[in-house]
């Protein structure tokens, strides 16, 4: 006997323990996302510091609530004496020391946003994690200890995962998989073992095989499948590949991207973005940042086919096929800004590469400079030969195509699409002169071709047809698209090429937005490479013309006196407005111009963290106070939930009451992200309502019970009635029998006879409740509870301060002598 009384002892003081274990395993899977290890350290001791607390006080016997409240102030004070030299006697959380402590936060929030994983081990980032799993480790063990429901705490674990699975660009590492799932089906099987001991111990001699196997089976499962998982799904987490290898990418997708889509999501911005910072540019030019070579009817343009191992970036480049190696070279520093991604653009004919890591390649035959995963660079320097041929020497450019036939291949064009190519290029006896011919069919204007915005729809080859013979409107995609699938069907090279237009100047730089986002042709002439053909009829100013196109020599002076010269320079104004870019920092500006004071970090870290407690306290109280199936026992009262939640009558207006201030908190900040002149007086008036909302949601839950008849009708009907009594200014004796505090009540507010017969019927109902065998309660039960309340509107009514300010909300205690 006593050695299964130290048995059950053990594992009731374990579930705390292996609660803590499990959500540590799980935060294992952050190693992904943050580098080092000293990370971990902190928070093994941040989870010990919870489950500490929680078996401290679970020895006193208060509330579940209450002791998470207390273990979430004690990570506070414990993050306040580690990240922080202002705490209260050191420890404790104050003002100012909670202000140092959103400062630390602030700056976590900031290597988030703009650094690429794993970010760096820093004191700001292990203040970051320590918070946030520190708050899973109080719900973990809340669920798993306090509501004796580990399975809930599963789901919170599985989010945790979620994380760093979301933001790593490489596989989550097997072991957090194995450590995590492991963890889970220990604390599944330890509460499974308290389980069956308590079940022996209510049922002495009882037989039942152990559940302890059971437990063990399903834990060797869940580590079985976790390591199967982890090791199976290699897209989890990462941009579609697994390191190594000798090819980056792979299929039609390369480095598991589409390229398309990114292109349409930057057109299709709702806010500008600064991308780019460039100086030291002599003239307009697109930067390229990846070329398109495999037309894939009915789908578009796609990379085609691996690519190549390349060569370092930071360093000499070999020259492009075709490239004659001439030219003056022009040093370009091009300083990213918000621009992550597997593709480092780049200028013209690049010659050399500085300042950028090892790990970025350069494949000479596709002209881009590429990552194996996403990256944020630094400001690098790009030495690169802008200078382009004239038209003239294009048209003389003649010998074989040295590149691949992938630059030919046409096959899915529609016939009728073709057919308009050869006609097109009909009189042309030279690829120049043929792909001038293309160019100016889309850019004349005689077409009735129209540049728009409007990029709904996937890209197919009916839709291609569609566009070039009927509709004829659309964005620089399509023209790219088109025109490059005419060349080849003509017998031209071509490719699609991805990036952005010039931009426009600000100060001493040249600013790029994600409005610049933009795709043309290349066509290849032998000798000369690839050469520039815009085909999309740009209006606001932000193509470029090359000096071959606009009859201009590379000298610009022109060739033929008569043409006219349409090359554009880049304007300092948009004249559309669906091109308006953005000045440097000023992407939240308004539209005159003005800037806009951006969102302070700690109202974006008080905005998440009054979402996650909404969220979270909303969830726990749905499980917490859900009706348990008719199949369990339940308790005298008949009460709906988990028989610890049933024990804590005041629990659920608690959560209620932190939920709802959670989400109003959340609904004030956000309404503050457009203006503070609107959410504080908004703040205000919900915090002026809030007592009379809670009054009102009492009386309608009471009412509903009372209507439902059953065993706690009556009682509801009696709590109904003493608040409106009290709301009336009456302090109804804890000590007085249900007949004398009606006789009070009565009297007190001059009920007239209907009002007095139906307090009679009420009371009679309360008594019954209490001393019947019959739990049902008598049908006339709401009836009498109106002609009582109606009774008070008539001969007692509320004044509009107890009405907004309802004393059985704010001053509920009730005196334990008449005479107080």
């Amino acid at each position: 006997m006593s050695g299964g009384t130290a048995t059950r002892g053990w594992v009731v003081s374990a579930t705390p323990v292996v609660a803590g274990l499990a959500t540590l395993c799980a935060a294992t899977a952050l190693s992904s996302v943050v580098a080092g290890v000293l990370w971990l350290v902190n928070l093994a001791v941040a989870i010990t510091v919870v489950v500490g607390v929680g078996v401290l006080l679970r020895q006193t016997r208060l509330p579940n609530p209450l002791i998470a409240l207390v273990q979430v102030l004690a990570l506070l004070s414990l993050l306040v004496t580690i990240f922080t030299r202002s705490g209260v006697l050191v420890v404790l959380p104050g003002p100012e020391s909670l202000g140092d402590l959103m400062t630390v936060l602030g700056d976590a929030f900031t290597e988030v946003q703009t650094g690429v994983p794993p970010v760096p081990d820093s004191e700001s980032i292990r203040c970051l994690v320590m918070l946030a799993i520190g708050l899973v480790a109080v719900l973990v063990d809340l669920l798993a200890v306090g509501a004796a429901a580990p399975a809930a705490s599963g789901l919170v674990l599985l989010c945790v995962f979620a994380v760093p699975a979301s933001l790593a660009d490489e596989m989550l590492p097997v072991w957090t998989f194995v450590f995590g799932a492991g963890a889970f089906a220990l604390l599944l099987a330890v509460d499974g073992q308290h389980r069956h001991d308590a079940w022996r111990g209510r049922r002495p001699g009882a037989g039942g095989s152990s559940s302890g196997p059971a437990a063990t089976a399903v834990a060797g499962a869940a580590v079985v499948v976790a390591m199967l998982a982890g090791a199976s799904f290699t897209l989890v987490g990462t941009v579609g590949r697994l390191p190594g290898g000798d090819e980056v990418g792979g299929g039609a997708n390369g480095l598991g991207i589409d390229p398309m889509t990114e292109l349409r999501g930057m057109l299709n911005q709702g806010a500008t973005r600064e991308m780019f910072r460039v100086r030291g540019l002599p003239e307009a030019a697109y930067l390229r940042a990846m070329t398109l070579r495999e037309y894939v009817p009915d789908q578009g343009w796609r990379l085609g086919g691996d690519l190549s191992t390349g060569v370092p970036a930071n360093g000499d480049l070999p020259q492009q096929p075709g490239d004659p190696g001439d030219g003056e070279v022009t040093t370009v520093t091009i300083e990213p800004v918000n621009w992550l991604d597997n593709w480092l653009p780049v200028y013209g004919r690049p010659r050399r590469i500085q300042d950028v890591e090892d790990n970025w390649r350069y494949d000479p035959v596709r002209g881009m400079v590429y990552s194996v995963r996403q990256r944020k660079a630094g400001a690098y320097k790009v030495q690169t030969v802008l200078k382009t041929p004239s038209g003239d020497a294009l048209r003389r450019a003649n010998g074989a195509a040295d590149v691949e036939d992938v630059y030919l291949d046409a096959r899915g064009v529609s016939p009728e699409v073709a057919n308009l190519a050869r006609e097109i290029t009909r009189d042309q006896n030279n690829a120049f002169d043929k792909a001038t011919a293309l160019y100016s069919y889309f850019t004349d204007g005689t077409q009735g071709f129209t540049y728009t915005t409007d990029t709904g729809g996937a890209q197919t080859s009916d839709a291609l047809r569609d566009f070039v013979m009927t509709g004829k409107r659309g964005f620089c995609e399509q023209y790219a698209s088109a025109m490059a699938i005419m060349a080849r069907s003509v017998g031209l090279p071509s490719r699609v090429a991805l990036g952005f237009t010039a931009g426009f100047p600000v100060g001493d730089a040249q600013t790029i937005t994600t409005q610049d986002a933009h795709a043309w042709v290349e066509i290849y002439f032998p000798g000369y490479g690839w050469t520039v053909f815009d085909p999309t009829p740009l209006s606001d100013g932000r193509g470029v013309v090359p000096p071959y196109i606009a009859g201009r020599e590379a000298d610009d002076e022109e060739d033929n006196p008569t043409a006219v010269t349409t090359t554009t320079t880049t304007p300092t104004t948009s004249t559309s407005s669906s091109t308006t870019s953005a000045a440097p920092g000023d992407q939240a500006g308004n539209a005159d111009g003005t800037q806009e004071t951006p969102t302070p970090t700690w109202h974006t870290a008080t905005l998440i963290t009054a979402a996650a407690l909404g969220a979270l306290l909303t969830l726990f109280l749905f499980f917490a106070t859900r009706r348990r199936p008719a199949a369990t026992s339940a308790p005298a009262a008949g009460g709906g939930g988990p028989a610890w939640a049933v024990g804590i009558p005041w629990l659920r207006p608690l959560l209620t009451t932190l939920a709802v201030a959670a989400w109003i908190v959340l609904g004030t900040l956000l309404v503050a992200l457009v203006s503070w002149w609107i959410a504080v007086p908004l703040l205000v008036g919900l915090l002026i309502a809030t007592p009379a909302g809670v009054r009102e949601w009492r009386r309608r839950n009471r009412l509903r019970t009372v209507a439902g008849l059953g065993p706690d009708a009556a009682g509801a009907a009696w709590q109904e009635l003493i608040a409106e009594s009290v709301d009336r200014g009456t302090r109804v004796p804890a000590t007085e029998t249900v007949r004398v505090a009606a006789r009070r009540m009565a009297k007190a507010h001059n009920l007239d006879e209907q009002g007095r017969d139906g307090l009679r019927a009420v009371v009679g109902a309360v008594e019954r409740s209490w001393y019947s065998t019959n739990a049902a309660a008598d049908p006339a039960l709401p009836g009498a509870v109106d002609e009582v309340r109606r009774s008070l509107t008539r001969n007692a009514p509320l004044a509009l301060k107890a009405k907004v300010l309802p004393r059985s909300v704010l001053n509920p205690t009730t005196p334990t002598d008449p005479d107080d």
